[in-house]
């Protein structure tokens, strides 16, 4: 394990300004996506779809990495330059999303675990030699008002990331470890900071029995939010005060960098309560930064429509989220930059 290069390559994805693409969609995951815009999902079409984002001009100035999917990683732009490599000569540094996914948890209903720890030692050896420097695995965690999920799937989900993490290390790959705890539902804000409370809890307490170098990861988690069908929503404000307040507790100083998934949030919202937390007039042992999809690519998706004639406009779109998400990395962004 080359400690020096793990913790190089943490701290520079959250370097000030600087956030994450999540460009991992699964082919039936960015399938949805087409459909939306009425684009079939050829092979060419994501290829396409990928180097329209990746060649924006200017989003090295706050896009400090971008998590591939398997093919993405394997695919090039239109003059044969492999992705991986074309990231890399603009400061982007290439990462690989390596589960495979969620699925139920045998005799716990309505709880799932995520799957892909056999021959990942094998995978992540090819992925570096691909160029991938970093690694995502997203451990699912259903949740509702009362019993889901359960103490076991939890621990389950826990000691799966640990394992991951571990595998990632020794091939001197940075694990992003991301325990989502979902926003589907009815639960209220304090039941999904307790939910998250016991993940955080669970997840370094296996990282740290597996012997994984805090300093050389990176996490990846929901921000603390109400269920999309609560009644009550909370403010940008309180949502920046239950995470802040829930990962104080529960995740240590040696992380380098927080990097929030979406989940689900509008574009607008996601970069909104990141600017909340890092407008708190306290001090953060940890960077807290971006890793998004959707709240970066919809506005893309939208735009694009799978026509070349609106590629220009769609990448104009793409720079000014990273643009604004780079700004909330400060603290600085307003409602009214989205209009400007």
């Amino acid at each position: 394990m080359n400690i020096d290069e793990l913790k190089s390559v943490a701290e520079a994805i959250v370097a000030k300004q600087k956030g994450i693409l999540a460009a991992d969609e699964s082919n039936p995951t960015i399938k949805k996506r087409f459909d939306s815009i009425e684009v079939e999902s050829t092979e060419e079409n994501r290829r396409r779809y990928r180097e329209i984002l990746f060649t924006t001009d200017g989003i090295e100035r706050y896009i400090s990495g971008v998590i591939l999917f398997d093919e993405t990683l394997r695919q090039s732009s239109r003059d044969g330059t492999p992705f991986a490599r074309l990231l890399s000569s603009r400061g982007i540094i290439p990462g690989i999303k390596v589960d495979k996914g969620a699925k139920a948890l045998a005799l716990y209903p309505g709880n799932k675990v995520t799957e892909g720890l056999d021959g990942l030692r094998d995978r992540l050896a090819e992925y570096k030699q691909l160029g991938a420097k970093f690694a995502k695995w997203r451990a699912v965690i259903e949740i509702d008002e009362h019993e889901v999920p359960s103490a076991y799937a939890i621990r389950a989900n826990a000691h799966a990331l640990a394992r991951y993490a571990a595998l990632c290390q020794e091939a001197d790959i940075v694990p992003i470890v991301e325990p989502e705890v979902l926003m589907d539902g009815a639960h209220d804000i304090d039941r999904c900071e307790k939910v998250t409370s016991q993940m955080l809890e669970a997840l370094f307490t296996e990282l740290n029995a597996h012997g994984v170098l805090l300093e050389g990861t990176l996490l990846k988690p929901n921000m603390v939010i109400p269920g999309m069908k609560c009644p009550h929503q909370a403010s940008a404000k309180q949502v920046a005060e239950a995470s802040v307040r829930c990962l104080r507790r529960h995740v240590p100083a040696a992380i380098p960098g927080i990097v929030f998934l979406s989940g689900g949030q509008s574009a607008e919202d996601a970069t909104d309560n990141l600017n909340a937390m890092n407008g708190m007039d306290v001090h953060h042992p940890w960077q807290l930064s971006f890793s998004y999809g959707r709240a970066l690519q919809a506005p893309v998706l939208a735009t694009w429509k799978g026509r070349e004639s609106n590629v220009a406009e769609a990448q104009r779109a793409f720079f000014k989220r990273c643009q604004l998400n780079g700004l909330a990395r400060e603290g600085i962004y307003s409602h009214k930059m989205e209009n400007s």
